[in-house]
C-alpha cells in the first residue's frame, strides 16, 4: 500500500510517516514545507515539495506511486489568522482540499483520512467533545475545516 501525506513534514504529519515508514509502507509527503520541516521525516521517504491545489502534481503522483490512500495533514491552522485573514483559510484549506478530492476521485483512490479540528463544534459545554455534539464553528478556520468535512461526505456518498 502506498500513502500519501499531505502536510507530512508538519508536527503531526511527521509524526505518521515516521510510523508508517517504521511498518514497511510506502510513503510520499507533500508539502510545501511553508510551515513544516524536510529534515522532520524519514531520508529514505519520498518528498514532494508542492502544493496540494496543484491538480497536475496531485494527478501526477497519485499515478507515479501507485497511491491507495491519503492523509491529509495540509492547512492552515492558526485561529486568530484566519479571523484577521479569512480568504487565506478558505483558499488553503477549503479550496485546495478541494482539489486534492477531485485528484482522488480522478485516479480512483477510495481511502482518505482528513485531519480536521474540534474547532468545528465552536465553544461547546462539555469537554470532552463528543461527535454528536453540535457543529458550530465561531472562527474562519472551523468553518474552513467544516467544509471540508462537508465536501468528504457528500462526495463519499456520490463515488466509492
Amino acid at each position: 500500500m502506498t500513502v500519501l501525506v499531505t502536510g507530512g513534514c508538519g508536527y503531526i504529519g511527521s509524526h505518521l510517516v515516521w510510523a508508517l515508514a517504521d511498518r514497511g509502507e510506502a510513503v510520499v509527503v507533500l508539502d510545501d514545507l511553508s510551515t513544516g520541516f524536510d529534515w522532520a521525516i524519514p531520508g529514505a521517504v519520498t518528498l514532494v515539495h508542492g502544493d496540494i491545489g496543484d491538480a497536475a502534481l496531485l494527478d501526477r503522483l497519485i499515478a507515479e506511486h501507485a497511491v491507495d490512500a491519503v492523509v491529509h495533514f495540509a492547512g492552515s491552522i492558526i485561529v486568530p489568522e484566519s479571523v484577521s485573514d479569512p480568504l487565506k483559510y478558505y483558499w488553503n484549506n477549503t479550496v485546495k482540499s478541494r482539489e486534492l478530492i477531485a485528484a482522488c476521485v480522478r485516479n480512483g483512490v477510495k481511502a482518505m483520512v482528513f485531519s480536521s479540528t474540534a474547532a468545528v463544534y465552536g465553544n461547546p459545554e462539555e469537554i470532552p467533545v463528543s461527535e454528536d455534539v453540535p457543529l458550530a464553528p465561531v472562527s474562519p478556520y472551523g468553518w474552513s475545516k467544516l467544509m471540508t468535512e462537508i465536501m468528504l461526505r457528500d462526495t463519499a456518498a456520490a463515488h466509492d
